[in-house]
């Protein structure tokens, strides 16, 4: 049984009213998805972050190293394709094409062998995960705020228990958005700060000195990714946990950053830092400096399920009788490809949701829906053979 076919689907959901946050406006999504299909006709889905065509592109160039190979040997696979782009893809953009094929091969091999990834991964700590919802975006240049309350009353009406809000406006809204929030959700619910690496250490550390009243979970991103040594000045000088590594790529980028001392949460995103594969081998490098890890996660529902697998099989280090819920990014904008892309389709139930238990990922993708956002149309789909 060896892989015998790769497709590429750039699928694109334009937004009925577009958001943004301290970088970017956001009018639609575009995310590539990968099919890996064996010889005997089993299939596995896979999706990467990143700029959606340029990955459909770093998956055609490293197709030659997959096809032909036995996908029960993921970590091999992986290998010759990091050794293949290490000369010049140490980070970036083809590490993410390599993670959408690493997701979508263990997704391949749980199905092969009747077993679900997070068994495959060593099994699952948990059977339930505890989403927080990622939302509070801004939607009015001239009030960007304006929409806040409704959001948190809905998100609270759901059963969330946790939110995190963007922040980066500049330190006074910003205070001023954080401030109302605490006072909208009450002391019983977890907040949590994103600036996307808007601000410079200054003004970061001002931003935490105002906000630290209101009982931050973390501040995410608060200045720039490769300002190693400011984030661990900027964690010696608040109370806040500081969190980052969403730009950060394999185990190598993370070692940086932990040897750095710089988060109190590492955040990795599993379909661009080298796929369940790598980031296997991140919690682990985790664990042994003492650091949470909390994936980044945005894309569809493909993605969605990764982390649910990946944070069932995460060891709480140290160990104790009562454990601790796990929380994962739970992106609430509007988003088709998360809502309609896979069957069957996530639950949150008393603000948990359930690990699937069938095998892979537990999730297969609804192909007329995924010809509905395909930018290329099923005579046309790129299909590397």
């Amino acid at each position: 049984m060896v892989i015998e076919k790769i497709e590429t689907f750039v699928l694109k959901d334009v937004l009925s009213k577009s958001f943004f946050f301290s970088q970017w406006e956001y009018a639609e999504r575009c995310i590539c998805v990968v099919k890996v299909t064996c010889s005997d006709g089993t299939h596995g889905w896979g999706e990467g972050y990143g700029p959606a065509t340029v990955i459909e592109a770093g998956i055609k160039f490293l197709e030659p190293m997959v096809i032909g190979k036995n996908p029960l040997e993921n970590e091999v696979i992986w290998n010759d394709m990091y050794r293949r782009t290490l000369d010049y893809a140490r980070r970036g953009i083809l590490v993410a094409s390599m993670s959408a094929i690493d997701i979508a091969i263990w997704d391949l091999k749980g199905k092969i062998l009747g077993l679900p990834v997070s068994t495959l991964l060593g099994g699952a700590h948990r059977t339930k995960i505890q989403p927080y919802a990622t939302g509070l975006y801004f939607t009015d240049h001239a009030n960007p705020s304006k929409d806040f309350e409704e959001e948190v009353i809905l998100y609270k009406s759901q059963g969330f228990k946790a939110i995190k809000m963007k922040v980066g406006l500049g330190i006074k809204e910003d205070f001023e958005n954080v401030k109302r929030m605490r006072e909208l959700m009450g002391d019983d619910m977890q907040l949590m700060i994103d600036s996307n690496h808007a601000y410079n250490l200054r003004e970061a550390v001002e931003l935490c000195r105002k906000v630290e009243p209101f009982n931050i979970s973390w501040f995410e991103e608060p200045l720039s990714p490769e300002y190693y040594d400011q984030y661990r000045e900027l964690r010696s000088k608040t109370s806040i946990p500081i969190s980052g590594g969403e730009c950060e790529y394999l185990r190598f980028g993370f070692q940086q950053l932990l040897k750095s001392n710089s988060v109190d949460i590492i955040q990795p995103d599993i379909c661009s830092t080298g796929g369940l594969t790598e980031t296997k081998r991140i919690a682990t490098l985790a664990s042994t400096y003492g650091v949470d890890i909390i994936p980044h996660t945005w894309g569809t529902s493909i993605g969605i399920h990764v982390a649910l697998h990946f944070i069932s099989n995460i060891e709480i280090m140290p160990g104790r009788m009562k454990k601790p819920n796990l929380l994962m990014e739970f992106d609430q904008t509007e988003n088709g490809l998360r809502e309609r892309l896979t069957f069957p389709k996530i639950q949150m139930v008393d603000g948990m949701i359930d690990v699937p238990n069938r095998p892979g990922l537990g999730i297969d993708v609804d192909e007329e829906v995924l010809e509905e956002y395909a930018i290329y149309k099923k005579n046309k789909n790129t299909i590397f053979k």
